[in-house]
This record gives structure tokens, sequence and C-alpha cells, in this order.
């Protein structure tokens, strides 16, 4: 394939958030899922709840999560209802019931869309069964449109420790153009509250390349977010997953619906390349640095505070191994050496928790001690660098001699460096990760679609 063919923002999936691939998952491994429920966990290993709140006031048109924007607050409840009793059949299983949570990351679709009344509630009869008030982070994203100061005080109140604002970009039209919902007015207003709150640790997150973005508005974006001077920010590269209104539009630009013609239609030209996106991303960390930040993964610079270096523990957690039950529709999770995902269909999430009263798990994954090892690998090269004495430890691997093939043709591309045992991702190389990563996997997942 050309490289300039290579280097266009074509439709799948780029970011590397897990290993065996998502299409190994099946139903037929959801036995082996309740079996590692139902086994004492490894004693050292920590463990970490996610939420999947899947409620949106719009759909981002680049988007791929499940989300709804079509709910009313009926929806809500019962959605709540099932969450909650998710997490109490979960507290009752051998692997996580009495277990103390490292972390609780609220994640979605947009968690702050739900009112402060209905996070309380939420929050509240969730700590009940598994309190997180000794975790040592609970993350909560936010939609700055749909904050208000007291919902903030609410989440304040109820343990949040760090805020994650998706603002994406400043730009009014830009934010339009790519379905977003809120303004730039209100992400200076939540930002505000947010401050004043005291929040431990604020996260902005932009992204590098939504539709209409030029090198212009790209350097104002990153000066309007050193200005605001969040503790972390977290900078990802657009890419198109297959199920996305942006994808879709591309796909059908030769063929329009009858209500459209190509004009209205994406066209590949309007999304902007990956050396692009790579160039973006580095003026960005490199303007960040200069502002006092640190480089924290391929993605995020987090800022010290108060001679304190910024931790993302929901990160390093999962990418050190750690277990993690995910609840919600779709939610992914990790215990005991199974991957496991939920249904992903409304009515199946909600029918299986309130009606029957089990587990709503849809598609499993045993995976295997040299999965296990790839897999963390894969995701620590993210921070920039691995140490080999962590892997032989941990798995009896020297991974300097097992992938020694790989490790040397990373290197003749200028991506890492070895050195004394470690592995020194460069500045470059982080910038392309995540499609670096697969020369590392399995004969039989390399090429495989990863959803």
């Amino acid at each position: 394939m050309p490289t300039a063919t290579q280097e266009q923002t074509g439709l799948g999936n780029y970011f590397v958030a897990n290993y065996p691939p998502f299409s190994a998952w099946t139903a037929a491994h959801v036995p082996a899922a309740l079996a590692a429920l139902n086994r004492a966990p490894a004693s050292a290993t920590p463990l970490g709840l996610y939420l999947h709140i899947p409620f949106c006031r719009k759909r981002c048109k680049f988007c791929y999560f499940r989300v709804y924007t079509d709910k009313n607050s009926d929806d809500v409840a019962t959605y709540s209802n099932a969450l909650v009793k998710e997490v109490e059949l979960y507290s009752r299983t051998e692997a996580v019931g009495g277990r103390a949570l490292e972390f609780v990351y609220f994640g979605g679709g947009t968690p702050s869309y739900l009112s402060a009344t209905q996070l309380g509630s939420l929050m509240t009869r969730l700590q009940k069964l598994l309190p997180w008030h000794a975790a040592r982070e609970v993350t909560f994203e936010c939609e700055p449109g749909t904050l208000q100061q007291h919902k903030l005080a609410t989440l304040k109140e109820l343990g949040v420790t760090r805020l994650s604002l998706g603002i994406e970009n400043f730009k009014p039209e830009i934010l339009e153009f790519n379905g977003r919902a809120h303004s730039e007015a209100e992400i200076y207003r939540a930002y505000d509250w947010a401050r004043d709150l005291g929040f431990d640790q604020i996260n902005i997150d932009l992204i590098a390349g939504m539709v209409g973005e030029d090198w212009d508005n790209w350097r104002d974006c990153v000066r309007k977010t050193i200005r605001l001077a969040p503790e972390s920010v977290t900078i990802y590269q657009m890419e198109l997953p297959y199920n996305t209104t942006f994808s879709k539009e591309l796909l059908n630009h030769d063929n329009p619906p009858r209500d459209r013609t190509p004009l209205d239609l994406l066209r590949p030209s309007d999304i902007a390349d990956w050396p692009t996106k790579r160039a973006w991303v580095r003026y960005a960390f490199d303007e960040l640095a200069a502002a006092g930040y640190e480089r924290s993964s391929a993605y995020t610079m987090v800022h010290p505070k108060r001679d304190r270096r910024m931790e993302f523990v929901y990160r390093d957690s999962l990418w050190h191994g750690a277990d993690m039950f995910g609840t919600g529709v779709a939610s992914f999770g990790h215990v005991g050496g199974v991957h496991m995902q939920n249904e992903d269909r409304w009515d199946g999430y909600i029918g299986r928790l309130l009606d029957t009263g089990e587990l709503p798990l849809h598609r499993a994954l045993p995976i295997t001690h040299r999965q296990r090892l790839i897999r963390e690998m894969i995701l620590q090269l993210k921070t920039g660098r691995i140490d080999a004495a962590y892997f032989r430890r941990k798995f009896g691997v020297d991974v300097l001699d097992e992938f020694s093939d790989a490790w040397r043709d990373l290197e003749s591309e200028g991506v890492l460096s070895t050195h004394d045992g470690s592995v020194l991702v460069t500045p470059d190389g982080l910038l392309q990760i995540d499609r670096k990563l697969p020369i590392f996997f399995e004969a039989e997942f390399r090429g495989a679609r990863y959803t």
C-alpha cells in the first residue's frame, strides 16, 4: 500500500485499548467469566469499578460508544435501578465482594447529563453496596454544558476527586459541526465553578483533527487550555470507527440517501490526515511542556501540583493488570484473567437485570499467560517506557529477548530505543504508538478487525 494512502484517515479503529482484540470475544466464553467471578481473587490485584452512563444531549458525529439521546427521566430512573442491581450482584461474588476499590470511573456517554438529584440518589445507593471513600481516585466525565454549580458541589460531596471535562475544541463552529452540544462560554463557566470547588484534579480532553480544524485555531485552542491551567490535558487524534455518523457519510458519499446530496456529506478531503494530526499533538505537547507540564502518556500531559506529580490511577492500574468490573450497557471489564462485556442493547441490559436478576454478560474471553503479558506490555508502552525487570518478576519472561525482532524493527524506524533493561519510546514514536502495537500481537490477531 502506498505511504500516502496509509497516512490518510480511513475507517476503522486506530486506538488500542485492550488485547486480544474485542472481535475475539464471544458469547461461548461467558461461562468462563461467571466462573472467574466465583473464584477468590489474587491477593495483590487491585480492583476498580467502571460505570457507564449512556445518556447524551446530542450524539457527536465522531462518537462510536453506546449512547442514547432520546431517553426521559423515567428511563434514567430505570437505568439507574439496573445499574445499582448490577453492582449489588457483583458485590455478592467471591471475586468482588469484600474487596476495597482502588478506583471508580464514571464514563459515558455523559455522566453529567443526570441532574444533581439523580446523581445524589444513584451514588448514595452505590456507596452503600461498595463504598469508595478510601479509593485512591474517583473520576467523573462531564460535558461542560450539562453542569451547574450545585451539581458540581454534589459530585464533590460524594467523593469525586478527578473531574474530566470533554471540551474537545473551543471554536463554536467546529463544536457545532462535529455534533458537540456545549458552547465556548459554557466551558469557562463550568471550569471556573470546578476550580472554585477545589477538585483535586481537573483534566481537559481535546481532540486533534476535528472536522474544520486548522493550524490557527489549533494554536488558539492550546493557548486557551494553558491559560485555564488544568492539572491534566489529554489529547486524542480523531479516528473514524465504522459506526460513527461521519463514517457513514463517507461510506454513502457516492450513493447518498434520497434527502441528501454529495455536497451535504463529509468528503475524505475534509478529514485531516495522520501526519497533520500528529503535528498538531506535537505542537500542543511542546507548548504544554514549555508551560511546565510533563509527559504522562502518549495522550496526556500533567502539571505538578504543590510539587506532587499528578497520577491517573484508573489508567495506570488497568495498564498494570488490575481487575475492573464494568457496569452499564455495553460496558467492558476484566476480572480474574477473563475479559467480559455486557449486553450492548438497552432492552437486553435492562431486562436481564430487572426482570431475571442476573448479570447481563454478553461476551467474554479467558486470556492466556502470554496474552496477559502482551496486554500489559503494549499498554505500558503508551506511557513511553517499560521496565523489563517488571515483566521478569511478574511473568517470568525477558521481554527484550522474547520480542527481540519487534524491538529491532521499531528501533530501526526511530519509534523507540532499548537501554539497560528498559525500552524508551521516542517522542515521535509516542505520537503514533497505537499503529505500531500490532507488531506484538499473536499471528491470529494481526490484521483482524479490532472490534
